[in-house]
């Protein structure tokens, strides 16, 4: 129950978190570390961890052992603009579009940026529409990026 966006310069995310059916928690799922940002949807204590273990340099031996459950979706953007995600195992995912999201609001955050929307207004429209987003927006730009994109 979370809408996470990425739009090539911005991330974005809701603050909601649901627990056994209670939406009353306020949380952040956005967060930066020294190579870049990243964002986490799923269990919150696993994707807790997923920062913590990114930022102490993503060592594969202390992946954080609930994540091989697939407890959460860990997404990593470089300070390159190169975006991965985890899943079960410590080997990154690559993913070459410019744009990403994830959660349950995910398909209406690609809808948005398909649209021409930034990340925040992509999450944004899934907090309208998806009841499993909501409680705030966080937002972080990431600096410095010079990104080249080609067909061949």
């Amino acid at each position: 129950m979370t809408v996470i966006a990425w739009d090539g310069k911005t991330l974005a995310a809701d603050k909601r978190a649901v627990h056994a059916g209670y939406t009353g928690g306020t949380v952040t799922k956005i967060h930066r570390w020294p190579g870049g940002l990243c964002a986490f949807s799923g269990d919150l204590d696993v994707g807790v961890q997923l920062v913590e273990w990114l930022r102490a340099g993503a060592v594969p031996a202390d992946f954080p052992k609930l994540q091989t459950e697939n407890a959460a979706n860990f997404l990593v953007i470089h300070v390159d603009g190169s975006v991965c995600q985890y899943e079960r195992t410590p080997v990154p995912l690559v993913f070459e579009e410019g744009r990403r999201a994830m959660g349950s609001g995910r398909d209406f955050a690609l809808a948005a940026m398909h649209l021409g929307h930034d990340a925040r207004a992509a999450v944004e429209v899934a907090c309208a529409l998806d009841s499993g987003c909501g409680n705030g927006i966080d937002v972080l730009m990431l600096e410095n990026v010079s990104i080249e994109h080609r067909s061949e």
